[in-house]
C-alpha cells in the first residue's frame, strides 16, 4: 500500500494539525465521524492574548506561541 494512504488506524493528535483552520476542519470533521465542522465566530481573547476560534463542535480552539492548535476550556 502506498504511505500516501492514512489507515483508519493512525491517529494524528489535534497538535500536529497544520495552523490553518481549513486543516483544523477537516481534522474536526474526521474526528467527528464525517460531520462537517464550521467557524462560527472568531476573536480576541484577552485572557489568552490571541485570536480564539469558536467551532461549530461546540468548542473553542487557539493556537499556541508554536502555532500548535489547543482547546481553550475557559475564556
Amino acid at each position: 500500500m502506498s504511505s500516501a494512504f492514512v489507515r483508519e488506524s493512525d491517529q494524528q493528535w489535534l497538535h500536529e494539525v497544520p495552523p490553518t483552520i481549513n486543516a483544523l476542519q477537516v481534522y474536526l470533521q474526521r474526528e467527528n465521524g464525517g460531520v462537517r465542522i464550521y467557524e462560527k465566530k472568531t476573536w480576541f481573547s484577552e485572557k489568552q492574548g490571541r485570536d480564539v476560534h469558536e467551532m461549530s463542535d461546540g468548542l473553542i480552539y487557539a493556537k499556541n506561541d508554536d502555532s500548535k492548535w489547543y482547546i481553550v476550556w475557559e475564556d
